[in-house]
């Protein structure tokens, strides 16, 4: 079923400013990254600019797998959402690209990487460890949200 078809049941199509709200509000999704056997999927805790870009700190230095493939990706795609109930839930879907922060702008981007969600777990990590800072660049957007019952369901 296609999302016009869905819209039929009180599915809507998010506008930018919508998106951007909800990208705001929101500070975790998946991201997805190439592999020859297909996404490699990694969910992770975003800061979000508002200017269409995310940045994501990752944990575990050069070695990690989510590092390596990140450094050979030409596109990445990064799915955020909120599920309140079976018919109350939003969806945003990104495509784009992503690339090592050289350290030297760390600081520039501290209020940003602040506001992050992050486990407690991931701080000590953080604090202790081997860490890289990633950009994504946000070429394409699309989010969808359902809201309230659908029709033929409404309280009498």
């Amino acid at each position: 079923m296609t999302v016009s078809a869905l819209e039929a049941a009180g599915l809507t199509r998010m506008d930018d400013g919508e998106i951007r709200s909800f990208l705001s509000n929101r500070r975790v999704g998946v991201l997805g990254l190439p592999t020859d056997d297909g996404p490699y999927m990694i969910p992770l805790s975003f800061g979000y600019d508002e200017n269409r870009t995310l940045y994501f700190t990752f944990v575990g230095g050069p070695s990690s797998r989510k590092q390596t493939l990140a450094e050979q990706a030409d596109t990445a795609c990064v799915l955020a959402y909120a599920v309140e109930s079976l018919f109350h839930w939003e969806s945003v879907r990104l495509n784009g690209t992503i690339d090592a922060v050289p350290e030297s702008e760390w600081d520039d981007l501290a209020a940003v990487l602040d506001s992050a969600w992050r486990p407690e777990l991931f701080e000590t990590a953080i604090e202790a460890g081997d860490i890289a800072v990633y950009r994504f660049h946000v070429d394409e957007q699309e989010g969808v949200r359902h809201a309230g019952l659908p029709p033929g369901f409404e309280p009498e």
